[in-house]
């Protein structure tokens, strides 16, 4: 796909690699450039390599370190503070809403995700740009 066509760079992180393609194949026909990690570490090392990435999407519930651990990385980084973090979950409690609203997260999904709720929040974020 041409560079032109692009709509923004994402960093998708999820522990389950079928979920996390599925996702990546998903939101590359919206034109996305998906980055993938299956770790915190990972996702650091993919910000680190993608300054321009626009978006994390992150799974909350993950074996080393959770999602939580990851927002709480960036908000603690100068550059990356800002940066816009969308959680995925089956799993969250109030005391992780809670967290989230702390963190600034712009939005919460329980698993399985909704995929038109989804393309309209990327969609609202990064609008198409015209032809």
């Amino acid at each position: 796909m041409p560079p032109f066509s692009t709509r923004q760079q994402l960093l998708l992180v999820d522990d389950e690699e079928d979920a996390l393609l599925e996702l990546a194949e998903l939101l590359e026909g919206e034109n996305f450039c998906c980055f993938t990690a299956t770790s915190v570490t990972l996702a650091l090392q993919q910000l680190t390599q993608h300054p321009d990435i626009a978006l994390v999407i992150t799974d909350l519930r993950m074996p080393e370190e959770s999602g939580i651990k990851l927002i709480q990385l960036l908000r603690n980084h100068t550059s990356r503070q800002h940066l816009p973090v969308i959680v995925i979950s089956g799993h969250a409690d109030m005391n992780d809403v809670s967290d989230l609203l702390r963190l600034q997260v712009l939005d919460l999904f329980r698993k399985p995700i909704y995929h038109v709720r989804l393309i309209n929040t990327l969609d609202t974020l990064f609008p198409t740009p015209a032809v």
